[in-house]
């Protein structure tokens, strides 16, 4: 199976292929569509999800815990 990626703006439902493509598509294909504002705006967010837990530091409240700091190194 030989594959080929190109952006296309669909025209009453019809993509037309690319004229670079035209020859090489000799017999049945498969589409596969890709919305493209959805996939920026869903592939956006898990980046900025991803790296926001990356970057942030883990955090521990430790408010409620009462010893000094011989307890704590004897630990």
């Amino acid at each position: 199976m030989q594959t080929y990626e190109f952006y296309a703006k669909p025209e009453n439902g019809i993509i037309r292929i690319p004229e670079q493509y035209r020859n090489r598509v000799i017999s049945e294909v498969k589409v596969i569509l890709l919305d493209q504002k959805a996939w920026r705006f869903d592939q956006e967010e898990v980046n900025a999800r991803y790296k926001s837990d990356l970057l942030l530091p883990p955090t521990v409240d430790t408010t409620a815990w009462k010893f000094s700091r011989e307890e704590a190194n004897e630990r």
